[in-house]
């Protein structure tokens, strides 16, 4: 079974949740995940405000409209997002480099790393050595150089942010060569964000 046709089944469970359970919050959430594994960004995003019109606690967990807003290029909704997700989830590197990634497409990321916010105690190493890859505190090789060759999860991760890297500082051909990368070489199945890695080549063309 090909990746879409596996989608195109979990989105139509997922049309019949809501259509028995029209206000279940969580489907709406669960549906918009997939839209956006389809790359339709825009209708993620609406499934998205669904979910928080029926249930406004959802707001600062909603992270998964975060990237879609990205992907969107609504990068100032996509950094608000991210600093309210950081109300309920201080030590999440991730969030907090997804709002430098919104900012530096919006004023560079020269702003995007004076703007950069603290975080301590995140306990995946390689999410320790991304937040200094961005602050500036490492390298690339220190980056890459986390886990064995058989830490799929670690070697996605530093592909996948490495090529986000090099994006906000509009190196597109680095760029695509580390999140091609992520995508083929180190798939992590069932994990999100190899599909935002997945919908990343997809949007600008490189698979």
């Amino acid at each position: 079974m090909n990746l879409t046709h596996s989608l195109e089944l979990e989105l139509a469970h997922w049309n019949d949740v809501i259509s028995r359970l029209p206000n279940d919050s969580s489907a709406y959430v669960q549906r918009g995940m997939v839209r956006f594994k389809l790359a339709n960004v825009d209708e993620s995003i609406a499934e998205f405000d669904v979910a928080e019109k029926l249930d406004r606690r959802l707001t600062p967990y909603l992270w998964q409209r975060g990237l879609s807003y990205y992907y969107a290029s609504k990068f100032a909704e996509g950094a608000k997002q991210f600093e309210v997700d950081l109300t309920v989830n201080t030590h999440d590197v991730e969030e907090t480099i997804w709002r430098y990634l919104c900012i530096a497409r919006l004023h560079g990321s020269g702003e995007a790393r004076k703007s950069l916010l603290l975080v301590r105690n995140d306990p995946r190493f390689v999410m320790q050595r991304v937040y200094d890859l961005y602050a500036g505190r490492c390298s690339i090789d220190d980056v890459l150089a986390v886990g064995t060759v058989n830490d799929q999860r670690a070697k996605f991760y530093s592909h996948l942010y490495v090529g986000l890297y090099f994006e906000a500082d509009n190196q597109v051909e680095q760029a695509q060569n580390y999140m091609t990368k992520a995508v083929n070489k180190h798939r992590i199945d069932g994990d999100y964000m190899w599909w935002v890695a997945v919908v990343h080549q997809k949007l600008r063309g490189w698979n």
